[in-house]
């Protein structure tokens, strides 16, 4: 079972999709104090442990002896609903994930992202890096509704092999995802017990009504509930709203694919936050499971 260590792990979205898939998570680190309560009360056979990874040194990372680093670098910088600004400096935390992945030797890594992150400055030098340490790079960006996911949420993951020629990858996780966009009915029947409910829009030209019988819209760290001056906009699942209401902070979660028996525990703001940041689980075992699949092919081979 091949060990992995997860850089940036919030709340354990990546984590859990991993482990399901078939690996051995030995640690975790994040800096948010709050999301690793969460993470720690849920997992229990390693730890996730608060620091900062520009204190995290590479000796200290491989004494974990991972066969793969895997991590979400913070995108509130690449986000569409962030503040699209890479001087910010959460950007740098994409360079700080290649660094020690370079510098620690480690033969596999796993990064995810916002697909915004392909129009960074930043994702250019992070790929230099990347080519300079020898690694072979498959970059591909999934609608996590087709993988499993009741949600349109487009990620980009970058998955690095040691000594491999690029696109070692590309083709079995493109070619093995579903031919149709999840719904929330096909993936949770009528574990809400509504028909519609209300997701704040960006802004008023978008509509905030939809139906469990269509994929939810990308789960943000806000949740709002609908304004009494709310109109209808043409594009909403319903005008009748006394058939709609908002989701709740749990609800969100299970779009996110957490299982029920995950415990959230915080305040209110904050697990709104600390959900809309995380990885879909199915997403991530997704990954994980095609990644794992690829490096039992390599292990036959090399017999």
């Amino acid at each position: 079972m091949p060990r992995a260590i997860d850089l940036f792990c919030g709340c354990g979205g990546l984590s859990l999709g991993f482990q399901n898939a078939g690996f051995q998570i030995v640690h975790a680190f994040d800096n948010w104090d709050k999301a690793v309560n969460i993470y720690n009360t849920n997992f229990n056979d390693h730890e996730a442990e608060i620091l900062d990874v520009y204190n995290l040194t590479t000796g200290y990372l491989n004494t974990f002896r991972p066969d793969v680093i895997i991590g979400g670098p913070p995108c509130q910088d690449y986000s569409s609903a962030g503040q699209q600004d890479e001087t910010r400096g959460r950007a740098n935390l994409t360079i700080r994930f290649a660094e020690l992945v370079c510098e620690s030797g480690v033969q596999w890594f796993v990064m995810e992202n916002v697909d915004r992150i392909e129009k960074s400055q930043t994702l250019p030098k992070a790929i230099a890096m990347f080519r300079d340490a020898g690694y072979g790079l498959t970059r591909v960006v999934l609608d996590a509704s087709r993988c499993g996911v009741p949600q349109k949420r487009k990620r980009f993951f970058m998955i690095g092999r040691l000594g491999s020629e690029d696109d070692f990858l590309e083709h079995s996780l493109l070619s093995d995802q579903n031919d149709h966009n999840m719904t929330i009915r096909e993936y949770l029947g009528d574990e809400f017990d509504t028909e519609f409910y209300y997701r704040h829009p960006r802004s008023y030209a978008r509509r905030g009504i939809f139906s469990i019988d269509e994929p939810s819209p990308t789960v943000r760290g806000v949740n709002r509930p609908i304004p009494a001056t709310y109109q209808i906009h043409p594009g909403d699942a319903t005008d009748d709203l006394s058939r709609v209401r908002p989701l709740t902070t749990l609800e969100r979660a299970r779009i996110q694919t957490f299982p029920r028996e995950f415990t959230f525990e915080g305040s209110k703001t904050d697990l709104e936050q600390i959900i809309g940041n995380a990885v879909p689980v199915e997403l991530a075992a997704y990954v994980g499971r095609h990644l794992l699949d690829y490096m039992n092919d390599c292990l036959v081979e090399d017999l």
